[in-house]
C-alpha cells in the first residue's frame, strides 16, 4: 500500500488527494498552488480597484485637494521656524501670522517677478524661440540622414491635437474658469495653511488617538518622517532654483543673449520639475542665443546649462536636501510621468516629493532606522559553514 502512496501522508506542497467520486471540494481547490495564484491575483485586482478608485475620487476633488496637498508642504517648510518661535515663547497665533505672512510674501514676490520679468517680453521670447526651432530644423535637413517632412507634420499635428484637446483645455487654458479656481483654490490654501500653521501638532494628536503601542509608533515616525522630507523638499528646491537662477542668468547676461531676467526667472520655476525641468530650459536658452548670437554662442549657454546642472547635482542638492531626496533618476522620470498624466503641471511638481515622502516611510516603517523587511538590503556575509 505505502508503495504506491496509497492511504500515505501529504506534504503542504503535493495536490489535494482527489476523493473516491472524483469531485475535489471547492475549500481544497484554493489550497493547491493554482489556488494561491488566484487568490494573489484576486487581491492585486482589488488593490488596483481601490487604488483607481483612490486616484479619481482625487481627480474629482482637485479644488480641495492640490490646496491641501500645497498647505501641507508649505506648513512642513515653516515647521522649523515655527518650533523655534515657540521654543521662544511666542504666542502661537502671533507666530502663525507671522509664518503666514511671510509665506504669502514670498508667494506673491514670486508671482510678481515672473508676471514683470515675463509679461513684457514673453513675445519676443516666443518669437525668438520659435526662429531658432525653424533655424535647428533647417539644418536637421541638410544632415544625410534627415527626418522627412511628412513626420515632422505629423508630430507638430499630434502636439496641436494635445493642445486643442478638451482635457488640455480643461487643465491649462481654461480660461476664466481657471481663474476663478485659481482665487477659490489659493484663498482656501491660505485658510488651511493657517490652520496647520497654528494647530498642526494638535491636529496630529488628534488623528493619533486610534493607534496604540506599536502601531502609534510607527505613526508618529510617518508623520515626523512626511514633515521632514516635505520641508527638505521645499527648501531644498528654492534654494538650489534660486541659485540655478542666479548662475545661469549672469552667464546668458555675459555671454550676451538677450532676454537673460525672463530666461532666468523661467529657470527658476522650471527648477521645481527635476531633470525635465532644467532640461526645457536650456533648450529654451539654446534656442534664444542660436537666434541672437549664433551657433557658437548657442553651444557656450548649452554649456553653462550643463556646468550649473553637474554642480547643482553633485555639490548643491546633497548639502541642501541631503539624503533625504535621494531618489534614482529612473523613479523620478516614472514619477514625473504619472504626474503630468494625473495632474498636468501641478502634478508633475508635486510627484517628486510625494514620492519622496513615500520612500521615506519604508525607510522608517520599521523602526526609526530600519526599514520595511522588504526593502533591506541583503547581506553579503558569506554563510557560517
Amino acid at each position: 500500500m505505502g508503495l504506491f502512496g496509497i492511504g500515505s501522508s501529504t506534504d503542504s506542497n503535493s495536490a489535494p488527494a482527489v476523493p473516491d467520486d472524483g469531485i475535489v471540494p471547492p475549500r481544497k481547490l484554493w489550497g493547491d498552488k493554482f489556488g494561491v495564484l488566484a487568490t494573489r491575483g484576486l487581491q492585486i485586482i482589488v488593490v488596483v480597484a481601490l487604488a483607481a478608485g483612490v486616484i479619481w475620487g482625487l481627480r474629482q476633488l482637485t479644488l480641495v485637494v492640490i490646496p491641501v496637498l500645497l498647505a501641507l508642504i508649505f506648513a512642513s517648510a515653516f515647521a522649523p521656524v515655527m518650533g523655534w518661535m515657540r521654543r521662544r515663547g511666542v504666542p502661537s497665533i502671533l507666530a502663525t501670522l507671522v509664518a503666514l505672512l511671510a509665506i504669502v510674501l514670498i508667494l506673491g514676490g514670486v508671482g510678481w517677478l515672473i508676471v514683470w520679468a515675463v509679461r513684457d517680453q514673453w513675445d519676443s521670447l516666443y518669437s525668438q524661440a520659435q526662429a531658432g526651432a525653424q533655424q535647428l530644423w533647417q539644418w536637421v535637413q541638410t544632415l544625410p540622414f534627415g527626418i522627412d517632412q511628412q513626420q515632422i507634420d505629423q508630430w507638430i499635428a499630434s502636439i496641436q491635437d494635445f493642445i486643442t484637446s478638451a482635457q488640455f483645455g480643461t487643465g491649462a487654458i481654461a480660461g476664466v474658469s481657471v481663474v476663478a479656481n485659481f482665487a477659490t483654490g489659493f484663498v482656501l490654501l491660505v485658510v488651511v495653511l493657517f490652520f496647520f500653521l497654528k494647530d498642526g501638532p494638535r491636529m496630529w494628536e488628534f488623528l493619533l488617538r486610534p493607534f496604540r503601542g506599536s502601531a502609534e509608533a510607527r505613526a508618529r515616525r510617518i508623520g515626523d518622517k512626511t514633515v521632514s522630507t516635505l520641508g527638505a523638499y521645499v527648501r531644498g528646491t528654492a534654494s538650489v532654483a534660486f541659485v540655478d537662477a542666479v548662475g545661469i542668468g549672469i552667464g546668458l547676461w555675459i555671454l550676451g543673449v538677450p532676454l537673460a531676467l525672463p530666461l532666468a526667472v523661467l529657470v527658476f520655476l522650471l527648477a521645481f520639475i527635476p531633470i525635465v525641468g532644467a532640461t526645457l530650459a536650456g533648450i529654451l536658452a539654446a534656442l534664444v542665443a542660436l537666434v541672437a548670437n549664433g551657433w557658437v554662442n548657442a553651444l557656450f549657454v548649452v554649456g553653462l546649462v550643463v556646468l550649473v546642472n553637474q554642480l547643482e547635482g553633485n555639490f548643491l542638492q546633497p548639502v541642501l536636501m541631503g539624503r533625504s531626496m535621494k531618489l534614482h533618476s529612473f523613479v523620478i522620470l516614472i514619477a514625473l510621468t504619472i504626474g503630468t498624466v494625473l495632474g498636468g503641471i501641478v502634478g508633475a511638481v508635486l510627484a517628486v516629493p510625494i514620492t519622496a515622502v513615500a520612500w521615506g516611510i519604508v525607510q522608517v516603517w520599521d523602526g526609526p532606522n530600519t526599514p520595511a523587511r522588504w526593502a533591506r538590503r541583503k547581506s553579503t556575509e558569506p554563510a557560517p559553514s
